[in-house]
């Protein structure tokens, strides 16, 4: 959850001034719902099929790290967008990448689930994930006021290295069969 909450907040920081970076950057409100659409018809699609492909892998601690480097790389990725064809290849990238994490990720912290608490501790998720996304946006939205795109661009990313050093501390259960 750790490890998770700081990708969160990194990619939090964007969510809801993300079409006035698109605007920046020449777009309109095609290219924003455009690149938007792409990042989550790669992610969706993908994640289907990776789901699958996870199942079939015994370790999820490689997948998720992999999966997160590509995040970060995302996330520095927009700090060299200048059109909205740079964009769509972050957004690609970016989809990828939770294609590659998000399974390994749910079967990680699935195995760490305790028997008849499944809803409270999938709850704790959530939370995390609700909370943490919408202080991130708060704080994206003063650092682009008082600063920049491109200042946000590189606080995200350091805190997608925060989150990928965490994980990489990250320690599979043993499963006996």
């Amino acid at each position: 959850l750790t490890a998770n909450s700081f990708f969160l907040l990194a990619a939090g920081m964007l969510g809801p001034i993300y079409a006035l970076f698109v605007k920046d950057i020449g777009g309109d409100i095609l290219a924003a719902g455009s690149s938007w659409a792409i990042f989550m018809i790669v992610a969706g699609l993908g994640i289907f099929a990776m789901g699958r492909i996870q199942d079939k892998i015994k370790k999820d601690k490689p997948v998720i790290i992999i999966g997160y480097i590509l995040q970060s790389i995302g996330f520095l990725g927009y700090f060299f967008v200048a059109n909205v064809f740079q964009l769509f290849i972050v957004q690609i990238l970016l989809g990828v990448s939770m294609v590659i994490h998000l399974p390994a990720y749910d079967s990680f912290y699935t195995k760490y689930l305790e028997k008849g608490k499944f809803a409270s501790q999938w709850a704790v998720w959530e939370s995390v994930y609700y909370t943490t996304t919408g202080i991130a946006a708060l704080i994206g939205a003063f650092l682009v006021k008082l600063f920049s795109f491109k200042f946000l661009f590189l606080i995200m990313f350091f805190w997608s290295l925060v989150g990928l050093l965490i994980a990489t501390q990250l320690k599979e259960k043993i499963e006996f069969k």
